[in-house]
């Protein structure tokens, strides 16, 4: 007697559209006490922003006391800003970002 070999039963899943996670504005706050070149390192390492952005965004916060970075989905500008104070910390440097919604 020959055994039967079964083929397995191909499920055909739709793609449903999902709703993308909410983007963010990413901010960047001014003090008194963080070194300008630290705050151009973060810009460039940590939000991948080349070396003029860079300069522009530090600049602006410098003078008008905040100044926008880019705007990313929330867990991802979250996971920099955390980063970037985490940095700022181990250096003794009280740089602050915040969040604002798009």
């Amino acid at each position: 007697m020959k055994s039967l070999q079964t083929v397995p039963e191909i499920e055909f899943v739709e793609e449903t559209e999902t709703e993308l996670e909410p983007l963010y504005r990413i901010i960047l706050h001014n003090d008194d006490v963080t070194p300008m070149d630290f705050v151009i390192n973060v810009l460039t390492s940590i939000f991948i922003l080349t070396q003029p952005s860079a300069q522009e965004a530090m600049l602006t916060a410098h003078f008008n006391g905040a100044a926008y970075v880019q705007t990313l989905p929330k867990t991802e500008a979250q996971k920099r800003i955390n980063k970037a104070h985490f940095a700022a910390g181990l250096e003794g440097y009280p740089l602050h970002f915040s969040l604002e919604p798009e």
